[in-house]
């Protein structure tokens, strides 16, 4: 089959991904072997772009995040029969969702309601698993005492789904950051009760609004350099929530106010073969809250084919660090 691959970790100006024939994937007993109609690209596949290589005579396949048509179900993949429109994620450990067909875990994967285009389904999972898993963690609902949280980065995929789940399903009063014009207006849209300026003071934005804390801050991004000030928002006992801890990481800041640090990473359930059936029901209640009106879509911007040159000018405006909502590529 067809898929965008390539040997060595590279960076952009060495772009080396490229259109290549590559074996049909094994398909395991709880596997479904989806056709792909659709691919959200984000910017933790870009990273891994630039640090991973294939094994000596290999080559990696990327992309966790996709839409869909089952063509075959593994022996032991119940709920899904061939012919079936379903979105999902899938396994860093495995091949990724860059080629025509794809073998994946059937409980990362859940269906797509009539209502809804590839397109915007290939939008969804990733974006919404993680902000599900920063706020929620495995609860199902914010702990207990949060009623004020701050999105940092809130027109991102993730932030922007944050947002949206934040006001769908509790009573929260949500900030989210955003530093253009263009950003703002999209965290409006997506929700926000108020949107600050993370570029200027952040605090002094809040207090004027007559906020001087919050209970729990989710950092999308550049939680290291912002921690000083995000320490001194939270209240004591509050939460901060990220998806960007990586050592070195100096928690003194939030030390003082007890402050209670969660780290997010999409994949750990997977990883861990832990519940690995609840990102299903998660992805569920998503595409029918979607499908109901509930909650938006994040599409920003549509290309056309699964192409090497696409995938390129996907991973420029990734690393422009100026996207808004989800990049996605219809196949």
């Amino acid at each position: 089959m067809r898929a965008l691959a390539y040997e060595k970790a590279h960076t952009l100006d060495a772009y080396a991904i490229e259109e290549m024939e590559v074996a049909e994937p094994k398909l395991r007993d709880a596997d479904l072997l989806v056709g792909i109609r659709a691919v959200g690209v984000n910017p933790g596949e870009a990273l891994i772009r630039s640090v991973r290589s294939a094994g000596a005579g290999g080559r990696v396949i990327l992309g966790w995040e996709f839409a869909g048509v089952v063509l075959q179900t593994g022996s032991k993949a119940k709920g899904f029969a061939a012919g079936d429109r379903v979105m999902g994620t899938g396994d860093l450990t495995r091949d990724g969702c860059w080629a025509e067909r794809l073998a994946v875990d059937h409980r990362v994967v859940t269906s797509i309601p009539d209502q809804l285009a590839f397109t915007d389904a290939a939008s969804l999972p990733i974006g919404s698993l993680t902000a599900w898993e920063a706020v929620f963690r495995d609860r199902g609902t914010l702990p207990s005492g949060v009623d004020r949280v701050l999105v940092i980065g809130g027109a991102g995929g993730v932030g922007s789904m944050a947002i949206q789940l934040l006001k769908a399903r509790t009573d929260a009063f949500v900030i989210a950051t955003a530093s253009r014009p263009e950003t703002k207006e999209w965290c409006e849209v997506m929700g926000a009760d108020l949107v600050v300026d993370h570029s200027q003071d952040v605090a002094a934005q809040l207090h004027a609004a007559g906020i001087d804390q919050v209970d729990m801050v989710f950092s999308t991004a550049g939680t290291a350099g912002n921690l000083s000030w995000i320490a001194k928002l939270l209240r004591p006992f509050g939460h901060l929530s990220a998806v960007d801890i990586a050592p070195p990481f100096d928690a003194s800041p939030i030390v003082s106010k007890s402050i209670s640090l969660h780290t997010e990473m999409v994949f750990a359930k997977v990883i861990s073969g832990f519940d690995l059936a609840s990102q299903s029901e998660i992805e569920a209640e998503i595409a029918d809250r979607v499908a109901s009106g509930g909650l938006r879509p994040i599409v920003s911007t549509r290309l056309d084919g699964l192409t090497a040159q696409n995938m390129k000018t996907a991973h420029e405006q990734l690393e422009s660090r100026r996207t808004i909502g989800k990049i996605v590529i219809a196949a």
